[in-house]
């Protein structure tokens, strides 16, 4: 690989980790001063006041870190990448600004799921859409599908990650840092198997991001992300995993364990005639810390999974093996989910540690 382009991953890498660490104190503050912050309360655990304010700091570092990639003298191979560019950070903008209103005012499920369809629509709006997979068996394209269909599997696909990754921040540290290791993996897969550097600085920024703010928010947290920046880091893996190509296996195989965690919930609550967007106890992290596991017990074990199922997408070439590594993964996973349903209660008390 050049060596410009190796100073340009550095100096990306950089920026945004280098942002991340110095705003994260500042969002810390800046939360508590304008009453953006976390009361505890019902599945909440921690014992005081907490800014989530984190987000900005998360969006401000990857954003300035990508306006800074562009001046960066590296191949770019999409030529419509600017379009989608545009679409990435105008999406991703929208859902800062709304998460933040989310933060203070506490919206009902309706108008979270209207914002994140909204954003969704944007990034369709500026190119970034599903156009089609490759066959696991053949490797070969699949057939054309008409707009309507690639248009409507964009929106499922970026309005799952968003709620994915919203869900998963529960404990200290798991969303910021399932993230981080999804942005690595796509960059790695970008930058490295697929040539595509314009494309993986991306995925790099959020990676130094991401990384920048877990020292403030890994158990015991000084500060949260919030919808501010659970909402935006979703929409910006969803769009990832789509500009390119090539890379939702990728996304899949990382965030398996979280995804199908929102599949287990939603089905659980609709069978028990709740509503699917009516939090409790039942998700995964909080029945692991029921068991007994401490925060960083699970937060630590999540990553370590994320990035076991990351690093079998990234060694392995065949689409086939992919596949059978994701329905291994689901197995696994599904197993789990029984084990846990038979030991917990999604009802069962709060207790800190």
């Amino acid at each position: 690989m050049p060596s410009a382009h190796l100073v340009s991953f550095v100096i990306v890498f950089l920026i945004s980790w280098g942002l991340a660490f110095l705003l994260t104190p500042v969002a810390q503050r800046l939360g508590l001063r304008w009453g953006i912050v976390d009361v505890p309360r019902d599945r909440h655990r921690h014992g005081r006041v907490i800014s989530k304010f984190g987000g900005m700091a998360l969006y401000l570092a990857f954003t300035v870190a990508v306006i800074v990639a562009q001046f960066l003298p590296v191949v770019r191979t999409d030529s419509k990448e600017v379009i989608r560019l545009v679409g990435l950070l105008f999406g991703g903008a929208f859902l800062f600004l709304f998460g933040l209103l989310d933060d203070k005012y506490e919206f009902s499920a309706l108008p979270q799921y209207v914002a994140q369809l909204l954003a969704a629509a944007i990034a369709v709006s500026f190119l970034i859409i599903i156009e089609g997979f490759n066959n696991p068996v053949t490797g070969q394209p699949t057939p054309h599908w008409p707009y309507v269909v690639t248009v409507t599997l964009t929106l499922f696909w970026l309005g799952l990650m968003m709620n994915t990754v919203n869900w998963l921040d529960g404990l200290d540290g798991l969303a910021a840092g399932v993230g981080a290791v999804a942005a690595l993996m796509i960059f790695i897969h970008a930058a490295f198997r697929l040539n595509q550097v314009s494309v993986s600085l991306l995925a790099l920024a959020l990676f130094g991001a991401t990384l920048g703010f877990l020292p403030f928010n890994f158990h015991p947290a000084r500060v949260f992300m919030g919808s501010n920046g659970s909402l935006f880091l979703g929409y910006t893996i969803g769009v990832l995993g789509i500009i390119g190509g090539a890379k939702m296996a990728t996304v899949l195989l990382v965030m398996g364990l979280p995804l199908l965690d929102v599949v287990w919930q939603i089905v659980r609550r609709v069978r028990a005639g709740r509503n699917p967007a009516q939090g409790d106890r039942g998700h995964v992290h909080y029945r692991l810390l029921e068991l007994g596991l401490s925060q960083r017990q699970i937060v630590l074990g999540y990553y370590v999974f994320c990035a076991l199922f990351g690093t079998i997408a990234l060694v392995t070439a065949s689409r086939l093996y992919k596949l059978i590594a994701l329905l291994v993964l689901s197995a696994v996973v599904v197993s789990g989910f029984i084990f846990l349903g038979r030991r917990t209660s999604p009802n069962a008390p709060l207790t800190d540690e």
